[in-house]
Parts: structure tokens; sequence; C-alpha cells
């Protein structure tokens, strides 16, 4: 199955470190304004979607003269352009999704977004953020992470504690160990080489992977 690529009307800190993540086959869907980011990177996206009220007038036109797919919705709506996107990535039968541009600037954005993830719907795919600095997905069971040595991990509980976690590859080992929503025991370990992994018994984590170079 290939992967669907949202961009987002988020913060890009590097674009020539969001190209590496991308693969030849992706579809890429603009979430409103991220379509400033897929021209940017001068790639062609697959679809538009949104209200359209983040995005230029210049952006648009170039869409529309690729003859790209525009779905508009009325500027009411209740979902995130986001929330949106998913929905249509889904429905055209991607269950890995890539999201870029998706965290930083305004606070209640970026964790709303972060949040869709905990959606019932939204957990049957892999969903990952990714700015090419920081990387944010779900953990449930068994998680490997590519990286380098030095890189940061953070592992927020979710939905409760998470128990019997272990980890491997990581400067502040975790064998066996509970790790509760409400503390902050999992923040800011650092990977000791360029593989690490995470088990948990039960219990659902955000990981959050700052890589500390490109």
């Amino acid at each position: 199955m290939n992967r669907a690529v949202i961009f987002v009307n988020g913060v890009v800190r590097d674009y020539s470190l969001i190209l590496p993540q991308l693969k030849a086959r992706d579809f890429i869907i603009a979430a409103d304004g991220g379509l400033k980011h897929i021209n940017k990177l001068k790639l062609k996206p697959a679809l538009v979607i949104g209200d359209m009220d983040s995005i230029s007038a210049s952006d648009l036109d170039i869409a529309e003269f690729q003859q790209t797919e525009i779905v508009r919705f009325n500027k009411d709506k209740d979902q995130t352009d986001l929330e949106l996107a998913i929905q249509a990535a889904m429905q055209r039968g991607y269950r890995e999704i890539l999201i870029v541009a998706g965290l930083g600037g305004r606070l209640d954005q970026t964790i709303a977004n972060l949040l869709l993830m905990l959606d019932p719907d939204f957990k049957k795919c892999k969903i990952t953020f990714d700015d090419g600095v920081e990387e944010v997905f779900l953990v449930d069971g068994t998680q490997e992470i590519s990286g380098s040595a030095g890189d940061l991990i953070s592992f927020i509980p979710l939905e409760g504690n998470c128990e019997e976690v272990t980890t491997q590859n990581m400067k502040y080992p975790l064998v066996g160990e509970t790790l509760e929503q409400y503390k902050t025991r999992g923040v800011s370990n650092e990977m000791t080489s360029s593989h690490a992994s995470i088990s948990m018994q039960s219990g659902l984590a955000l990981c959050i992977h700052t890589r500390t170079r490109s």
C-alpha cells in the first residue's frame, strides 16, 4: 500500500529536511494553506482540501492550472482541514499517512492535530507527524525507532499509565517499569545507537523523536 502525505499550514523549519522524508509514489494532499509548502518544494499535489481560508490566490491558481483535484468545504465546518484531509486519505484507501507541517505555530492547532491520532477510525492508520527535525507517533505495544546516537526520545503516556515498559539502546533504560500519565519520567531520554526500541504490556504513549543531526 502506498502512502499519503498531508501538508498542513504549520511550521517548516528547514525545507531541505522535508524532501528526504518523501517517496516517489506518495499521494500528496494539501490541507488548505499547506499548499504553500508543496509549492515551495516544487511538488504537485494530487488533492487540495479545506475551506480555502488560509490559502493564497496565487497558490490556488497554480493548483487549478495543474488540474489538481480541489475539494472545498464551507468555512463554518466542524472539522479542521487536517481532519478532513485524513478522512479523504482513508476514503482513498491509504492506511499509512505522513503529516508534514502539522507541528509548531498555534498551540491549540498543534494539540488538536496530535490528538486526532486518538480518533478510533484514525487508529486504523499508521500516522506520523514529521517536520524533518521532530517525528511524532503513537506507541502501542512494541515500536522500533530509527535515528542517530544522541537523538532525544520522549514517551508521554496517553489514556492512563503505560505498564511494563522496557526500552533498548537508551541512555536511561526502562526495564518493566510504569510510566504514569501525570508524571514526566519518560521525557528527554537519549538514543545510544542508530536504532532503539520500546515495548509495553499495556497503555498508549506519544513518542516524540527529536533528531540532533540531519
